[in-house]
């Protein structure tokens, strides 16, 4: 069995320019299924635009990337167990998780958006517009912290494990309104035929100490070596069209 490559040891390479002569597996944690960003076909395989550009990264730098699934609520504990030796699922970067993990440069900055069923009026998101309805949210994340910080008062605020989990809520009528990066929400409620749903109001991405920015790739603070590596593969993705061809194969090319 190949052991895991330490941090100094692969720093060591990088440096040298000898990182493929020294293929080890690095250890990415992610949280499943949050599509299009990362989920499972249905043969049971990883993938996702997350997924597809963490292989990519791996490739680029000359190491192998092993998936380690993780439920939200535990994926930065589940770095700091050394479970894992970075997270890359859709993690927005702010202030807040700065103070527990080193960030990559950000890869993807997707804005929020609200989305109810089309045959719902409801106003533009506000207290009056959302007062004594139900929203979905997905635990710990950063939508959570807006609808609850802003409208907790005034709806009653839902709290799942997972977007499948609130989707599933939401196609039974037990949701009035989710709030979700957009993407997520595109692809499980506007791109689903098992419901019909509309984007409310205006895409959302202030104010920052929410919103972040953008997804970044999480890694222990002391692995700057690790973290460099792959903000060095990443340039280089964008510059080669590798990341436009990744991107447009989940979000399309618009």
């Amino acid at each position: 069995m190949q052991k895991i490559l330490s941090l100094g040891v692969l720093g060591a390479a990088l440096l040298a320019g000898t990182a493929s002569a020294e293929v080890r597996d690095i250890r990415i944690g992610v949280d499943v299924p949050y599509e299009p960003m990362e989920y499972r076909t249905p043969d049971g395989e990883l993938t996702g635009f997350d997924i597809e550009l963490g292989n990519a990264l791996c490739a680029e730098i000359g190491i192998q990337c092993e998936w380690v699934v993780q439920g939200w609520d535990g994926i930065i504990p589940g770095l700091m167990a050394r479970k894992y030796d970075a997270i890359m699922s859709s993690m927005t970067i702010n202030d807040e998780r700065r103070e527990q993990v080193l960030f990559s440069d950000p890869y993807i900055t997707p804005p929020s958006a609200w989305f109810a069923p089309a045959d719902v009026e409801v106003g533009t998101p506000s207290d009056e517009s959302l007062e004594g309805l139900t929203i979905g949210v997905q635990r710990g994340t950063l939508q959570d912290n807006y609808v609850t910080d802003h409208y907790g008062d005034v709806a009653d605020v839902n709290r799942y494990a997972t977007a499948d989990d609130m989707v599933l809520d939401m196609d039974a009528g037990r949701l009035d309104i989710v709030f979700l990066d957009f993407p997520i929400g595109k692809s499980t409620l506007l791109d689903s035929e098992a419901g019909d749903y509309k984007v409310v109001g205006e895409m959302i991405t202030e104010p920052k100490e929410y919103f972040g920015d953008g997804f970044g790739i999480a890694f222990r603070q002391r692995d700057e070596e690790l973290a460099a590596a792959f903000n060095e593969a990443l340039a280089t993705l964008r510059d080669n069209g590798t990341y436009d061809e990744i991107h447009a194969k989940y979000f399309g090319t618009e």
